[in-house]
């Protein structure tokens, strides 16, 4: 990787590491709300900052708006889920609208069918779980635009082991999300495990599109 690339990028990713390790390694700890809620926004807000700064073509413009609209998810989630699903579900369909344009021209039937069974399987298992809460439609229906932005990642011509990879540990995250409202109520296993594949799901998701993006359209 050129020295310039580095010097460029570094900075964003690293804040962003830090940002996240950081809140993953605090949650528990007596720091007020309001801090805690900006360090975890800033995550994924520092990755946006990453990809615009990185790649300012109308592609890289989506996938920022994607990052964005999930950062504000992570923060407004605290406050409010309906507004937390409400700015993950915008940012699900940015990030679609991006992967659309982007589509693999050959597609093996094993990809075909692990896309068709995360579309299908993630708004079922999603509704089952949210079932006892009394929230099973509007969980599966958000659920549904989790599941299109997946399988459409897995799909396109990004990178599936990064990009790909990282959309299905963003549906996993998820899926554990919901699983606090049923079967793991009280366990502890989604709170080690939501965070680091949510957000590591997106740095690869981020870092895979913009690897990509350069290295196709580098005048952009």
């Amino acid at each position: 990787m050129p020295r310039r690339a580095l010097t460029e990028q570094r900075p964003w990713l690293l804040a962003s590491l830090a940002a996240a390790i950081s809140y993953y390694f605090l949650i528990d700890s007596r720091i007020p709300g309001v801090e805690m809620m900006a360090l975890k926004g800033a995550g994924v807000g520092l990755l946006a900052a990453y990809v615009w700064q990185r790649h300012a073509s109308r592609d890289g413009q989506l996938l920022t708006l994607a990052m964005v609209f999930a950062a504000i998810g992570d923060v407004a989630i605290e406050l409010d889920l309906t507004a937390g699903a409400a700015a993950f579900f915008l940012s699900h369909l940015a990030a679609m609208t991006l992967y659309l344009r982007h589509r693999r021209h050959v597609i093996t039937f094993s990809q075909k069918l692990f896309a068709a069974t995360i579309l299908l399987l993630t708004p079922v298992i999603a509704y089952l779980l949210a079932v006892p809460s009394g929230q099973g439609a509007p969980v599966a229906l958000y659920a549904l635009a989790l599941a299109g932005m997946a399988g459409l990642a897995w799909t396109s011509s990004f990178p599936r082991y990064r990009v790909g990879l990282g959309a299905v540990m963003f549906v996993a995250s998820d899926l554990l999300i919901f699983s606090r409202f049923s079967v793991l109520a009280s366990s502890p296993l989604p709170d080690y495990l939501i965070w680091p594949l949510y957000y590591f799901g997106q740095f690869l998701i981020a870092t895979g599109v913009i690897q990509t993006l350069r290295r196709e359209l580098p005048e952009e």
